[in-house]
């Protein structure tokens, strides 16, 4: 029954997505940042289903967005590699606990999120794909805070002794989604600076340091500090150094902050017991170095079943460079990696001298977060290339509009001037009499 109660409002949804597109989008992506793996499983019946129903979500938007637009060609798209460690896989042969039906799962779930980039969007898509990410975090929030009057989950979760914003389990996920969210402010700001824009980036910068999450904090401060050098705001670089130094020499009126209790604690770089996961992806990657066991690999390396898996709450690898690199192997991680960056500096060519630097220096921070994080599994997975790709229509429609827009023809020599017109009057010539 409450399979069917989840079913039929899916489908209305879907024919939504196909005949507003962008309505889709922007309830797609706001249900994204709420987390739905943590209470929609009750509706769905396992992680795997509400998985499959966002993913599947996405690709109703994808179909909308591309039989109103169009489709195009994207040659350095970084999805073809997951379909090349699909094919490899089958070549070499699936690992033992992987199935191809699995696979073939995992190869649609990898790619979906990079497909925006084949489709023509249109300019209203574009616009509210970046105003729904930038707000996401606080809808999330505003979920959280109706969750929890209702007594249906908490507003925030007590570790060690500090407060982490977000329920059971979601700090983490919360903190990802607003660190995606900052990196839209970031790059609006370098456009066009904005008092609202700025709140916004700051607002999304306050929930990344309530979350706890680590990472998304020094990549947000990594980012800042780059707007600010971009834009020459010397003054405001040293007001945010002024603003560090107070906060770590009153780190007792801030103790209840995460970052702060953790670094009080010698437990900064803390990596939250992932050293005892990563033997078991090291171990897949030496026993099929070049070829990896395919997609999904990642899924079953570790068995859910496992009490390391029962311990830990997860069997992911939280390293998409081991977790690739068993299923691709070095063949698969390297051509990942090459295709992504291509991509990066392909679509981020057409953009503005300053926001194609910090567009570059957001991949570079992706590629950084994706050492310690699930980046490209997650659902922020699929937020983050969604960005990427609306980013970089935009920069192609602007560089289009440009080049057809008239110019003034190139004389190879300078024209003349127009006659001048004399500072004083000139008087007329006399009439001659008539005859």
């Amino acid at each position: 029954m409450l399979q069917f109660l989840v079913v039929i409002p899916a489908l209305l949804l879907a024919g939504l997505a196909m005949v507003l597109p962008w309505l889709g989008l922007v309830l797609w992506v706001l249900v994204l940042a709420t987390g739905p793996d943590y209470w929609l499983n009750s509706l769905t019946g396992t992680p795997e289903a509400t998985a499959g129903l966002l993913k599947a979500y996405g690709l109703a938007v994808l179909a909308g967005a591309a039989l109103r637009g169009g489709l195009k060609t994207n040659r350095w798209n970084p999805a073809f590699a997951f379909l090349f460690m699909f094919c490899t896989g089958l070549l070499h042969g699936l690992h033992p606990g992987l199935s191809l039906q699995a696979s073939l799962r995992s190869l649609i779930g990898s790619a979906a999120p990079l497909l925006f980039s084949f489709v023509r969007l249109d300019e209203i898509f574009r616009r509210r794909a970046i105003a729904a990410l930038i707000w996401a975090p606080v809808f999330a929030v505003a979920v959280d805070v109706v969750l929890a009057l209702s007594g249906v989950d908490q507003l925030y979760v007590l570790e060690q002794g500090a407060l982490r914003l977000g329920g059971n389990g979601q700090p983490p996920f919360l903190g990802g989604f607003a660190l995606i969210g900052f990196y839209a402010t970031v790059l609006e700001l370098a456009d066009r600076p904005r008092p609202g824009m700025a709140a916004m980036a700051g607002l999304n910068f306050v929930i990344i340091l309530l979350t706890g999450a680590r990472s998304p904090l020094a990549l947000a401060i990594m980012m800042l500090l780059a707007l600010l050098l971009l834009q020459k705001r010397l003054m405001a670089l040293a007001g945010a150094g002024a603003l560090a130094s107070l906060v770590v020499l009153g780190s007792g009126l801030f103790g209840f902050l995460r970052a702060v209790d953790l670094t009080k604690l010698g437990e900064a770089t803390d990596l939250s017991h992932r050293m005892l996961v990563w033997p078991f992806f090291i171990n897949a990657m030496r026993q099929s170095p070049w070829l990896g066991w395919g997609v999904g690999a990642g899924k079953v390396i570790l068995p859910v079943t496992s009490q390391l898996s029962a311990l830990l709450g997860t069997n992911a690898a939280h390293d998409e460079y081991l977790r690739i690199g068993s299923e691709g192997g070095f063949v698969g991680l390297f051509l990942l990696i090459g295709l992504m960056a291509l991509w990066a500096a392909r679509g981020s060519s057409r953009l503005p001298r300053g926001q194609a630097w910090l567009m570059r220096l957001t991949f570079i921070a992706f590629a950084i977060q994706s050492i310690t994080d699930n980046t490209l599994i997650a659902s922020t997975g699929s937020a983050f290339f969604l960005w990427a790709s609306v980013i970089f229509a935009d920069a192609e429609n602007r560089s289009k509009r440009a080049a057809c827009s008239p110019a003034a023809p190139h004389l190879p020599f300078p024209s003349p001037s127009p006659p001048q017109a004399p500072p004083w009057p000139i008087p007329a010539p006399p009439q001659s009499p008539s005859s």
